[in-house]
């Protein structure tokens, strides 16, 4: 019998489930929704939309990169606690996301899940298959390209923290160790922009409101009031831009420094942390129980 592309739809909108799972469960019933949906309750697969509201705050970073060392990507992939994150299936699927992201050269995460991967199947189907397999609601939070004019620089702090700078460099291949190193500072040490010229003129604005009003609480002339925040400023915007950071493998050397004397330009940089910005729900476990407990006893 012929399957129509509105009984996938009904099916989907029951179970949460991917588009090819419904259309098999509504195959192996003769279309017939109510023991479609039943058959997907009892394979799991029903269960990946009531997963969708917890919070997913745990996961790893993904990275690819191009054959000629210029291009990269990084995908985080998130779910609800660690030992998840750790899982074969979990990690195989995120390295999955990475090398599509990179190969299809999809923008979004949208278009990322609705490319195909190795089985013929949207992401987004894998991903809820995998949902109802191992039980947690897993995201495709963000993910990030760049590319290089010489060199990319990437580095992956364990699968928490993953970075990527494009360096332009006469020599790329002389430029390979310091591409590295970058990205290794950029995942330590997170600056917000490459240079000064990227900060944006009203934040800088807001920045030195502030700085005046702090300087002239402490009572000084106008005129000292002025140096002050010249000189406050300065090392604020040192802080927050890459170029201005001491290096963190020699302290003593500023990253602006180091490009000079290897005559390199960092021309953008990325970098994604696991959960960054995500409020954690604080669980207490005792409490848990103590309310299973109560209302089992209402029952």
């Amino acid at each position: 019998m012929t399957i129509t592309a509105d009984s996938v739809k009904q099916l989907r909108e029951r179970t949460g489930a991917g588009m090819m799972e419904c259309k098999k469960a509504l195959v192996e019933t003769g279309g017939d929704l109510e023991a479609a949906a039943e058959i997907m309750r009892k394979s799991g697969l029903a269960k990946a939309d009531k997963k969708a509201t917890r919070v997913a705050a745990e996961g790893r970073i993904a990275f690819a990169g191009s054959a000629d060392g210029k291009s990269g990507v990084l995908v985080e992939l998130n779910c609800e606690t660690d030992f998840v994150a750790r899982e074969a299936d979990f990690i195989a699927f995120a390295d999955d996301l990475a090398r599509v992201a990179l190969a299809s050269g999809a923008a979004t995460v949208e278009a990322l899940l609705a490319a195909q991967g190795r089985e013929g199947v949207t992401l987004e189907e894998r991903r809820r298959v995998l949902v109802a397999k191992i039980g947690e609601n897993l995201s495709v939070r963000r993910l990030v390209h760049l590319t290089a004019p010489s060199v990319l620089g990437s580095y992956l702090h364990g699968a928490r923290i993953g970075a990527l700078v494009a360096l332009d460099h006469g020599n790329p291949a002389l430029a390979q160790e310091l591409a590295k190193d970058l990205a290794m500072h950029v995942a330590a040490i997170n600056p917000q922009y490459v240079d000064s010229s990227a900060v944006a003129p009203e934040h800088l604005a807001k920045e030195r409101e502030i700085l005046v009003a702090q300087a002239a609480g402490e009572g000084k002339p106008a005129a000292i009031v002025e140096k002050m925040v010249d000189g406050r400023l300065r090392k604020f915007l040192a802080e927050i831009t890459l170029v201005g950071q001491p290096f963190v493998k020699d302290p003593d050397t500023t990253v602006e420094k180091l490009l000079k004397q290897a005559g390199a330009k960092v021309t953008a940089f990325a970098r994604l942390e696991v959960g960054a910005g995500i409020e954690k729900k604080q669980e207490n476990f005792a409490e848990e129980v103590m309310a299973q407990v109560k209302g089992s006893e209402k029952r």
